[in-house]
């Protein structure tokens, strides 16, 4: 992995508008940074990349199989019993899934360890799976990178095809909260691929949703939805007032109920306890249990449900704060996790972000930030594969 200043393309801000990258600039800082580029070679893709993120998804499935049979495990979890029925259903039933990204530390030396698993609601993707892409083309043609150079990237494909099998006979809604440009962004884009797909689409707010006789959720046109993508927590959609309506099942969700185990922080202890020692995990403990650390040694303090870096804090041996990000989720169940610092590229630390469709490793993004904690507005650089 080779961090390199690249020229950046001329008219990029008219780029990104043309091409609906309206949060390409966020809170007036730079986002997306093409001054930069990631150089990978193909052997570092498909050994180091590829390879453990298909292995690591396979793993999260079978503590999916293992947590719906466990009470114990859905305590821990802190999900609400009163959805575990309806979790385990979903798993047991198979309802589909459809994407989700991982997220990696990597020194180039030993084998990626797992941070955590994005599994609901992952934003970054459109940048990941489009821009990027559109970026090296352009990149090619100037020579800013070599004419023949490739990218870790089949990540559109991979969702077209993945619609297409999950088409149903009813129009599937596409939904994300309000005044959130860069979710409504996600959104769209994933709703273009659909249409790709040849399916019937449509959009809604989340803050718009209706409530039907016999406690069906409705369009503002009172058309009962059926099939609907939320770019939005199923651990909020749980906590909301129509939460209980989700162990009906009259809606098949993307992402699914079942999907509830791998989005939550505590599948990170669940991974070292089912798989020991694995290469690619660091070692993960619930509050309460015992640390499993050297004296001395330095770690991570996550809440269950945190997102986007909300309220973690990194810690050192002797318990004093390295780095901490504030949030909303102070008052969650917290676990633990051995703390691998990000590698250090100038005055940034870079974040991997593997992403997964249809239970295949398909494409990644990369994230920097000044701080160890990646948040929501860490900058996302490019990246091209050469050798």
């Amino acid at each position: 992995m080779l961090r390199h200043d690249v020229a950046v393309r001329p008219g990029l801000e008219r780029i990104a508008r043309d091409h609906g990258f309206d949060f390409h600039i966020i809170d007036n800082e730079i986002y997306w940074d093409e001054s930069r580029a990631y150089r990978f070679t193909l052997r570092q893709i498909e050994e180091q990349i590829e390879k453990p993120t298909a292995e690591l998804h396979q793993m999260c499935l079978e503590v999916v199989d293992r947590a719906v049979a466990d009470e114990a495990v859905l305590t821990q979890l802190a999900i609400p019993p009163l959805y575990w029925d309806a979790i385990a259903d979903s798993w047991r039933s198979r309802d589909p899934s459809l994407y989700g990204r991982m997220d990696f530390v990597w020194c180039g030396k030993e084998p990626v360890k797992l941070l955590e698993y994005n599994a609901d609601t992952p934003t970054s993707l459109y940048e990941s799976a489009y821009f990027q892409w559109l970026w090296m083309e352009d990149s090619r043609r100037s020579g800013v990178i070599p004419r023949d150079a490739d990218q870790y990237n089949a990540i559109q494909d991979k969702l077209i095809a993945r619609f297409a099998e999950i088409q149903g006979r009813h129009p599937l809604y596409f939904c994300c909260c309000k005044d959130t440009e860069e979710d409504r962004g996600t959104v769209l884009y994933l709703e273009d691929c659909a249409r790709q797909a040849g399916l019937d689409t449509r959009f809604i707010y989340i803050d718009d949703l209706g409530l039907g006789l016999g406690g069906v959720l409705t369009d503002l046109d009172d058309n009962v939805i059926r099939q609907a993508f939320k770019l939005y927590p199923l651990e909020w959609m749980m906590r909301d007032e129509n939460g209980p309506l989700l162990c009906k099942r009259r809606e098949q969700w993307l992402e699914p109920l079942w999907k509830s185990i791998l989005s939550n922080k505590g599948l990170l202890p669940l991974l070292w306890r089912y798989f020991p020692h694995h290469p690619n995990l660091l070692p993960a403990w619930f509050d309460g249990e015992k640390p499993l650390l050297a004296p001395g040694a330095s770690y991570v303090r996550k809440p269950l449900f945190s997102r986007e870096g909300g309220n973690v804090t990194i810690l050192d041996g002797a318990h004093n704060v390295i780095d901490h990000e504030d949030g909303d989720y102070g008052n969650e169940p917290m676990i633990f996790q051995a703390f691998q610092p990000l590698p250090r590229f100038g005055d940034s630390y870079t974040l991997i972000g593997s992403w997964v469709v249809d239970d295949e490793a398909v494409g990644m993004g990369i994230r920097e930030d000044c701080s160890l904690i990646t948040k929501d507005t860490s900058r996302f650089i490019p990246h091209y594969i050469a050798g």
